[in-house]
């Protein structure tokens, strides 16, 4: 029987199931696979090859054996500035692509509210009050006949085209980088997204979002917050859409420049938005955001499924088999670039 010291420890500082916990177990008995929670010891640290965490990163010296941190999250900006992820003889890789089904429904749940004016539909409710007019009061337009414009055409860009396509919207996206459309060492979930990048009319350079603005209706920030995307859409990208269009962001509040947006909103000069996150979270009660009625509030909950685990799991046991092969680990950070 193989000893414990033959053994790739690897420790789950998460709340992972039991059931979970057996699947992981099943992959080989190479692996050593302990659950640390919420407790994670400096001793077991110290003998830890893998991490899987939420918030916990030890600190270089407690983890001298430690290889590869898995991240139960999609961004790492919450741990970017800690040593040992900074360390460059430590893999780190995280959750992407887990969040892109129920993050682009919400997109796209969030666009069609706007479209039938849901927003209005509640108040009236709320009062008990049937409108005199109510095909005036309501003119939803066909979804087919608009247009989505994707800022930012990673797992959740890629599967809000995948279900926009199937309405018959038009759909673009900004990229990175636009000579390579295809998604490399990425997880994605099964017959989901967008992976060889063929869905869009037209992918436009990250520097020219306000080219593509001019002709969406909907516009969705999915894009990654990093130095380069810091208030990415500004001032600029507001004027440049429709004063019809409706601007949505569940990637980070800072890839968009708050004040910016409530000036737009306040003046007309788009027709409304909603907003999953904010430059500061929990978003402050004195924000004019809560008092414009053409902004949809909630509170960075899109990511969120009550399969989360689950489908965590999926990637760190794909993980853990390529760690084990020695071949490349899916979701890896890299450092240049922030996510």
């Amino acid at each position: 029987m193989m000893s414990e010291s033959e053994r790739v420890l690897v420790t789950v500082a998460v709340d992972f199931s039991d059931e979970i916990l057996c699947e992981v177990r099943e992959i080989s008995p190479l692996l050593q696979i302990e659950r640390h929670f919420p407790e994670l010891s400096h001793e077991v640290m110290a003998r830890t090859e893998v991490l899987y965490t939420t918030g916990y990163f030890p600190e270089p010296e407690q983890a001298p054996k430690l290889r590869w941190i898995q991240v139960n999250s999609a961004g790492v900006n919450h741990a970017l500035d800690h040593s040992i992820v900074q360390a460059e003889d430590i893999i780190v890789t995280t959750t992407s692509g887990i969040h892109a089904s129920n993050m682009a429904q919400y997109c796209l749940m969030t666009m069609l509210m706007f479209n039938y004016n849901m927003r209005l539909a509640f108040d009236l409710q709320s009062r008990a009050e049937w409108p005199a007019e109510a095909h005036g009061v309501f003119s939803p337009i066909d979804m087919d006949s608009q247009t989505v414009g994707i800022v930012g055409y990673g797992s959740i860009g890629r599967e809000l085209a995948r279900i926009c396509s199937a309405i018959g919207m038009t759909v673009l996206a900004t990229k990175r980088d636009i000579s390579r459309t295809e998604e490399l060492n990425a997880f994605i979930m099964p017959g989901l997204g967008d992976p060889t990048g063929d869905i869009p009319d037209r992918i436009y350079p990250a520097d020219t979002i306000t080219s593509m603005a001019k002709d969406c209706d909907y516009l969705v920030v999915t894009a990654p917050h990093t130095d380069d995307t810091e208030h990415l859409v500004e001032d600029d990208v507001f004027a440049a859409m429709k004063n019809s269009a409706v601007l949505v962001n569940v990637s980070r509040g800072a890839v968009g420049d708050e004040k910016a947006l409530i000036t737009a909103l306040s003046a007309g000069v788009i027709a409304g938005a909603a907003l999953d996150v904010f430059e500061e979270e929990p978003l402050p009660s004195a924000s004019p955001l809560w008092n414009l009625d053409n902004v949809i509030i909630t509170p960075h909950l899109s990511g969120f499924t009550r399969d989360y685990h689950k489908k965590a799991a999926l990637v760190f046991k794909e993980n853990l088999r390529r760690y084990l092969e020695n071949d490349p680990l899916l979701n890896q950070l890299d450092r240049a670039k922030g996510y």
